[in-house]
């Protein structure tokens, strides 16, 4: 039978009440809180890093060309994506809450209208045009304007509107939709454009 004492410095090392979570000091429990913490923010911010990112521009206040940057807007954050569309010069009609209702189509110098341009210069022709525009879209149960922007604005799209354009063309702000964010500059976009994964001018 052995008489040899065994090493019991490892189970002292173990259960050293020294260690205990109750004898350490609130500042050193504190420190270890505080260092979780800044682990976690850049596991988040590692998580966030891999979120797609798209910029938008628009300059067209016209209905066929409100359309593809609310769609486009609307499916990206859909699917998770952080989107930006920056409305300038007439694309700042799409975020006007009545004028976004009355969005017309020009029939001239579009070379996808079934008529030439000798017709779709005459008196009435546009208004014809956005009418039946309008009509398809209705019968087609398309969204309209109004409802894209809605959805834009629920999904998180930040719409953006352009603060030289507004005060060029005096608009009102208090006349766009609620949830616009308005007084953003060239600056602003152009560095949100530089980050983002996707920049498209429409």
């Amino acid at each position: 039978m052995s008489t040899d004492t065994p090493d019991n410095s490892d189970t002292q090392d173990a259960v050293d009440p020294t260690n205990a979570p109750e004898d350490r000091s609130t500042a050193e429990l504190a420190a270890e809180v505080e260092e979780l913490r800044e682990d976690l923010a850049d596991l988040r911010a590692a998580v966030d890093d891999d979120q797609r990112s798209m910029v938008i521009i628009a300059t067209k206040g016209t209905l066929d060309m409100a359309y593809p940057p609310l769609i486009l807007a609307s499916t990206a954050a859909a699917f998770g994506w952080d989107v930006t569309v920056f409305h300038t010069f007439w694309g700042l009609d799409i975020l006007h809450e009545e004028k976004s209702k009355n969005l017309k189509l020009s029939a001239v110098g579009n070379p996808s209208m079934p008529m030439p341009n000798a017709i779709a210069s005459l008196p009435g022709m546009d208004s014809m045009a956005t009418k039946m525009m309008n009509k398809k879209i209705a019968d087609n149960g398309t969204a309209t304007i109004e409802e894209l922007i809605d959805v834009s604005l629920d999904q998180g799209v930040d719409l953006q509107a352009c603060q030289m354009t507004i005060e060029l063309m005096d608009y009102d702000e208090a006349e766009f939709y609620d949830g616009v964010t308005v007084g953003v500059g060239a600056a602003t976009a152009l560095q949100r454009m530089a980050d983002a994964d996707i920049q498209l001018l429409v």
